[in-house]
């Protein structure tokens, strides 16, 4: 069987550049939250604001909600809940369920992340239109629209 010698410019693909800005997010998020003495990761956060929204949570919900499966999803919850940011208690009617909840500590860290996120989306945004992130919004969508119909396939 020959091999196929496929060339791939990946400085023309959006897969490198999509990944190196979150990456870059990432580390200036991870940066800023120690910065202000956080405890927090982004994953964490992102937990706290599910569930500042719409708390009790069940770990599926969550999962489907951040995209994590479900055995690393039940890790980032343990350390949470050893930090003190979040209470499982088991269903009532579904003792296999256990519901999410945020504690007073996780409500009070996931409100103290409040102005360092709203200082990153400005950066995010800096020198671009309202159009601009409007149709990046609309472009980000669709690639993931692409990868969900892809993924039902597989």
């Amino acid at each position: 069987m020959q091999e196929l010698d496929l060339e791939i410019d990946l400085e023309k693909s959006l897969g490198p550049w999509l990944g190196k800005t979150i990456k870059i997010t990432d580390y200036y998020l991870h940066e800023a939250f120690q910065q202000h003495g956080l405890d927090i990761s982004k994953e964490q956060m992102i937990v706290l604001g599910k569930l500042n929204k719409n708390d009790g949570l069940n770990q599926n919900e969550i999962a489907d909600l951040i995209w994590r499966d479900k055995s690393s999803l039940a890790r980032l919850l343990a350390k949470m809940e050893r930090k003190g940011y979040i209470i499982k208690r088991q269903h009532e009617q579904d003792r296999r369920v256990n519901l999410v909840y945020l504690t007073e500590s996780g409500r009070e860290i996931f409100r103290k992340t409040r102005p360092i996120i709203q200082k990153a989306i400005n950066i995010l945004e800096m020198d671009l239109s309202k159009s601009e992130i409007k149709r990046m919004i609309e472009i980000l969508k669709r690639i993931q629209d692409n990868f969900t119909k892809e993924l039902k396939t597989l």
